[in-house]
């Protein structure tokens, strides 16, 4: 199928544990298996500048310190991150050196941003650095990613050309690269940012494709400032109602980092059909498994909240309905009663609430949640900044991870 615009695993989670805890053998109501799936490695190319672990070398530049793209937070294990987390913490307290003097990123949007395009180019900016905003189809040129294409349709240039001249010019790319909600098996391939960093001879960093890792670490930083700690903690990730079916990204993100941080992890949805991919329920168990802690999948609303220090809100459409939208509607609007709301926050153990932003008021979340004290969805965003300039930092002047 062609693939024109205008991943991955941490080690040791191949042996994660096949079978989700409270399901097969549990009387607890509205509990699923997770299917085992083999855990993807994302290769990591190129040459680069900053002192992760990686290939090294490149055409022309001669032998540099090894390269790390940022493309999933299942690159890198706990550790990595904590490193990343505990440079946001320091960056976000103080005045802190302009890092990136002389260093330059291009930030490729093929999606809308508020949140991502602001921190990034703010982030660069603060830490003394300078960002490009590119648009394929609108200020630049549209992109071709199919292999082996004869291009004599709307793009104009191959990703090819487009990842080797940037790496000349600049020092890192980072991608924004919605699915095309047409085929899943397409889309969970993640076909632009993994061209992008197969092609490109700089760190790569993901903006939000099918997982969003910046998200992620803006989510971890802010558990860690409103619980203290997150081992042992339980986050109810919850399906909410939506009038369209949107990205399945930052559920598959907040499962992930949840699970990576030993947290009890519990997917609300309405039904089994929304059961997020089974790359990422592996993953999300073996990372729990690996530390005691569990994932569980429920159906059931009132089960669901008891007991959860976080609940965590978003929505997301049913994969085997990909592309089958109008199918999937009456599913979904049989569902509006997962909405969260005061009632549903009250069955928990006055737990934080948060999101990751847009969000629709009185839709997915109720006014009485969002406005709480208990709501920490802008503390989030404001963290988004943080993360990334630790990031920033790490990838191009070679700080600490």
């Amino acid at each position: 199928r062609r693939c024109c615009y205008g991943g991955a695993g941490d080690r040791g989670v191949a042996a994660a544990a096949r079978r989700i805890p409270g399901s097969r053998g549990s009387a607890r109501a509205g509990t699923s298996i997770i299917p085992p799936v083999a855990h993807e490695i994302a290769p990591v190319r190129g040459a680069g500048r900053g002192r992760f672990r990686g290939c090294e070398g490149g055409a022309g530049r001669g032998r540099r310190p090894a390269m790390r793209h940022f493309l999933s937070t299942l690159d890198y294990t706990r550790a990595e991150l904590e490193l990343l987390l505990a440079t946001a913490r320091r960056l976000k307290a103080g005045p802190h050196a302009q890092t990136l003097g002389g260093k330059s990123i291009a930030l490729v949007f093929f999606n809308p941003s508020l949140r991502t395009r602001t921190s990034f180019e703010l982030g660069m900016h603060q830490l003394g650095g300078k960002a490009i905003v590119l648009e394929p189809g609108k200020g630049a040129w549209p992109i071709e990613f199919d292999e082996g294409a004869i291009m004599d349709g709307e793009p104009e240039e191959h990703v090819r050309e487009v990842a080797q001249v940037l790496s000349r010019y600049v020092d890192a790319i980072a991608v924004r690269a919605f699915p095309k909600f047409q085929r899943w098996e397409d889309d969970r391939e993640d076909r632009v940012i993994q061209a992008f960093a197969r092609h490109a001879s700089v760190p790569v960093i993901n903006m939000e494709t099918i997982t969003h890792p910046c998200q992620e670490l803006a989510l971890a930083m802010t558990l860690q400032e409103r619980l203290g700690g997150t081992d042992g903690k339980k986050l109810l990730l919850t399906w909410t109602y939506h009038p369209k079916p949107l990205n399945t990204a930052v559920a598959n993100s907040a499962l992930i980092i949840a699970a990576k941080l030993g947290m009890d992890v519990t997917l609300l949805c309405p039904s089994p059909e929304y059961v997020l991919d089974p790359r990422y329920m592996a993953a999300a168990q073996g990372f729990a498994a690996a530390q005691g802690r569990s994932v569980t999948v429920s159906h059931d609303i009132a089960s669901a909240y008891r007991g959860a220090d976080v609940v965590y809100a978003k929505s997301w459409g049913a994969l085997p309905y990909f592309g089958r939208w109008a199918d999937e509607r009456p599913l979904r609007e049989r569902s509006r009663g997962f909405m969260v709301d005061a009632e549903k926050m009250a069955l928990t153990p006055n737990a934080l609430f948060s999101h990751c932003l847009p969000v629709r008021r009185n839709v997915k979340v109720s006014d009485e949640v969002l406005d709480s004290p208990r709501a920490m969805h802008i503390d989030e965003a404001e963290n988004r900044l943080h993360v990334q300039k630790a990031l920033l930092d790490a990838l191009l002047a070679g700080g600490t991870l």
